[in-house]
């Protein structure tokens, strides 16, 4: 028998993890670690670098993953050292008082859905501005104690690590988390067996594994489908944010929705307000109707009424293309079933997610989340109004100034984003008190007591500190991905803390308006080289994959930065992240923002920025629109000159020139005998004492609080009552409503002459109309429209409700004297409409007729 040179088979591997020990007395150390709260109390993190600097580093600030690395004498070193171990027991000390405070009873209890979270850059579950704004969030109800669990993924692969080729094109890179390193652990029952969730899809279970992220105080769930138990096509659900085609975003949108709700429901969590953060998560409301209806035996518009009173939406896109709708075929393939255990047709399911029911739209989750949750916000006054003409089409009777989507403005979490140095500074100048008295107005105002000379030098300290950050840290990646080191060396030696610092870092979408700095390049470069007042720009931020024209602005700003009259001027950092957004933030001058208005929902970096005494340079958009204040920083107007948008984008750049010109960078350098410029400080401290305190996120928080959440609690609390008695109630009398609206006959209009043919300014004219209301009594009201028309275009309406003076078994008489009030050219009708005064609002029952 012939010996061949080599034989054998494939390795057949198995994962085992082997987890580090930990002396005793240094238990508390892991329980810390495990507990994502020390991400924004600095003396955590500070004591945890201080354990092992190097390695700290290395493990790019995981105290997990550190302390599983760390070398064992090291640890038993730290646990025989007096003086350390009396440090972190005080600490421990104060993480427990902080996490054994009870939870307020005084406030609604929330469950709190979103695709993505923004905690640590470490844990890679969120993308950009949504996911930082629902970390925030959590957060701040852990700091408010607020009675809150949330609902997301744990993604495999999370969204991807950024990196630029030699040419400046991005290149993403997915690449797999460990949950065994990060700051999360696998839910478990009684017998510490694994919980694994069983979600019903199509055809098939879909089995999840159950990880939890302790925020503090707050519980956030997170589902994670890569498992053996789930075939090849059904792992991938919780692979990637952001990834794969419209049935893999099907697949997402169904776990997090109808899999989210049967998670809370494995685990015993109810909560009194389920929140949307975005139509991602509109499919709760199809699993609790399931409840309600399987469970509770209601029928399905009793269980429509019990679930829209607790559910509240907030969305935060700006435009109808950025919501995901799905075609009916692949919807229903998903959702074939839940008509029959909703008891309804499918016809009547697609129609919820339909502007116009009865056609052949697609199921529009944003739609669907309108319609299922009582209440609907924008998330700045300017989104908010935005949102209003955006949704009008689903209730059709009212102009979209009448409709009842709110707003509140988005807030940062202050201990996140304020920089070790300002968190300190801020107590020592502002009061023991500051943190915890945010909505403090006057404790802000102290600032304006503070020496300008301590803020100037704080502010050069958290600029060195950004220079080192990019000289230190992205070194190697640019030497490693950009060629040349000379070339790379001298712009390192170009970065300049003496000089006017810019910075620009977002989601490289088209509408950022990236591009707007580069349109004049003449004019830019004598901007940044001018020798006696130097400039200079610091770029990040990523592109989505999919979004060519995105991420051919980064390669475009990349040639540039290249050029010879730029280098080293206009520097573009790779990988935006949370860790190098929290540097350039704290660390320059102005932050710049440029977007198409009314294209910014809110935006919160230059939120973050205000809080480190970094001035704003933004078009009033979003959150600007209502932060901006002559003396504190600078806008572009929200005017819009031309209808072109290119003609528009060269009048806005020639205003960027110009203003940094002639105002800002003169400003900043108009120094006195002490080095600094008082007049620069003097917008620092305006911007810190009358813009900061009102975009943190603990006013955020109470405004929702106070909006939303405290009203639905209420309501909610009355339908369910006795049995739903209040549910049935109103469901019975919107059933009673239908069944006659389109019988109830308007049987007389009476105007008089005059106020139809020589109506005059001042005058007063009685107006009455007579209807049969079939038996409905006084549920029905009507209403006068009238609308200016100027320029042959309708203004909002002004409404005039009538009153009732009159009534017999089968006729209603409305009546009012109405006087003009202004000449003009109007159009006026008439509108009837139900009424109730258990109706949270208008467009709760929708149904208006016109005459």
């Amino acid at each position: 028998m012939k010996v061949q040179v080599s034989n054998t088979n494939a390795p057949c591997w198995r994962d085992i993890t082997v987890k580090s020990r930990v002396p005793a007395q240094l238990d508390i150390l892991q329980e810390m670690a495990r507990n994502i709260s020390w991400v924004w109390h600095s003396e955590a993190i500070e004591m945890f670098r201080s354990i092992d600097p190097v390695l700290w580093k290395s493990t790019n600030g995981n105290p997990v993953l550190m302390l599983q690395q760390i070398n064992y004498e090291r640890l038993e070193e730290i646990a025989a050292d007096k003086a350390i171990m009396r440090r972190i027991n005080d600490l421990y000390d104060e993480f427990k008082k902080y996490m054994d405070v009870e939870k307020r009873t005084d406030l609604p209890s929330v469950a709190y859905f979103s695709m993505e979270y923004g905690l640590a850059n470490i844990l890679k579950i969120y993308s950009g501005g949504l996911g930082i704004l629902a970390g925030d969030y959590l957060k701040e109800a852990s700091d408010c104690n607020v009675d809150m669990v949330a609902v997301g993924f744990l993604y495999r692969y999370g969204y991807f690590t950024q990196t630029l080729s030699m040419d400046g094109q991005q290149l993403a890179n997915y690449e797999p988390q460990n949950f065994n390193q990060l700051p999360v652990e696998q839910v478990t029952d009684e017998n510490g067996h694994p919980i694994v969730l069983e979600v019903p899809y199509p055809g098939r279970i879909i089995y999840a594994n159950i990880w939890k992220v302790s925020v503090g105080r707050v519980p956030l769930y997170l589902m994670d489908t890569d498992l053996d138990l789930n075939s090849e096509f059904d792992r991938p659900i919780t692979y990637q944010l952001y990834g794969g085609d419209w049935e893999h975003r099907m697949k997402q949108e169904y776990m997090l929705g109808i899999g989210g709700i049967l998670m809370l429901k494995r685990l015993g969590i109810k909560k009194d307000i389920y929140h949307c953060n975005e139509g991602h998560a509109a499919l709760i409301n199809v699993q609790r109707l399931v409840e309600y209806v399987q469970n509770e035996k209601l029928s399905f518009e009793e269980a429509l009424e019990v679930v829209r009173a607790s559910s509240l939406y907030t969305v935060h896109t700006p435009v109808p293309a950025g919501h995901d709708s799905f075609d009916e075929g692949l919807f229903g393939k998903y959702m074939g079933e839940f008509p029959a255990k909703l008891g309804i047709s499918w016809q009547d399911l697609m129609d919820l997610g339909r502007e116009n029911p009865g056609t052949n739209e697609k199921f529009s989750m944003s739609v669907f989340a309108c319609n299922t949750c009582q209440e609907v916000n924008g998330v700045s006054w300017l989104h908010g109004k935005v949102s209003q003409h955006m949704f009008q089409p689903i209730w059709k009777g009212y102009a979209a100034e009448e409709l009842h989507v709110g707003y509140v403005t988005n807030g940062v979490h202050f201990p996140t984003w304020a920089a070790t140095e300002w968190k300190e500074f801020y107590v020592e100048k502002l009061g023991r008190d500051f943190l915890t008295h945010q909505d403090d107005r006057k404790m802000w105002e102290k600032i304006y007591d503070v020496p300008d000379e301590e803020i100037w030098k704080l502010r050069q300290t958290m600029k060195n500190k950004l220079v080192n950050f990019v000289k230190d840290d992205f070194r190697e990646n640019w030497l490693k991905n950009q060629g040349d080191p000379s070339r790379i060396v001298s712009v390192l030696e170009r970065i300049d803390p003496n000089a006017l610092l810019i910075g620009f870092a977002r989601r490289f979408a088209t509408y950022k308006r990236a591009h707007l700095l580069f349109t004049d390049l003449e004019r830019l470069s004598k901007i940044v080289n001018n020798p006696q007042y130097p400039v200079q720009f610091l770029f990040s931020g990523k592109a989505h994959p999919a979004d060519g024209a995105g991420q051919d602005l980064i390669k475009r700003i990349v040639e540039i930065s290249r050029r010879p009259e730029f280098l080293g001027k206009i520097i573009f950092l790779e990988n935006y992240d949370m860790k190098v957004a929290k540097r350039l933030i704290s660390g320059v001058d102005i932050w710049l923002n440029t977007p198409t208005r009314p294209l910014e929902a809110s935006g919160t970096s230059g939120e973050k920025a205000e809080m480190n005494g970094v001035l704003n340079f933004s078009v009033l958009d979003g959150w600007w629109y209502e932060g901006y204040k002559e003396g504190a920083g600078w806008a572009l107007t929200d005017k819009r000159t031309f209808q072109d948008q290119g003609h528009q984008d060269q009048l806005d750049a020639a205003t960027i020139y110009s203003m940094l010109e002639n105002q800002i960078v003169p400003l900043y350098f108009a120094k006195n005998s002490k080095g600094y410029s008082p007049e620069w400080i003097q917008y620092i401290k305006n911007s810190i004492a009358q813009i900061a305190p009102e975009f943190t996120m603990n006013r955020m928080l109470k405004d929702y609080i106070d909006r939303f959440y405290s009203k639905e609690a209420k309501r909610s609390k009355l339908l369910v009552a006795d049995n739903y008695k209040k549910a049935k109630e109103i469901a019975a009398w919107k059933q009673e409503v239908v069944a006659k609206w389109d019988s109830i006959e308007i049987k007389s209009v009476n105007l008089p002459e005059a106020i139809l043919y020589s109506p005059h300014v001042g005058e007063e004219y009685p107006i009455e109309v007579a209807i049969d209301p079939k038996g409905l009594g006084n549920c029905i009201g009507v209403e006068l429209v009238v609308t200016p028309v100027e320029d042959g275009q309708m203004k909002p309406y002004q409404v005039y409700e009538l009153n009732v003076v009159k009534t017999t078994d089968d006729s209603t008489v409305f009546h009012i004297d109405y006087q003009l009030r202004a000449a003009g050219t109007y159009k006026y009708s008439f509108r009837m409409y139900p009424k109730n005064p258990d109706l949270p609002h208008r467009q709760d029952f929708a149904y208006v007729r016109w005459f």
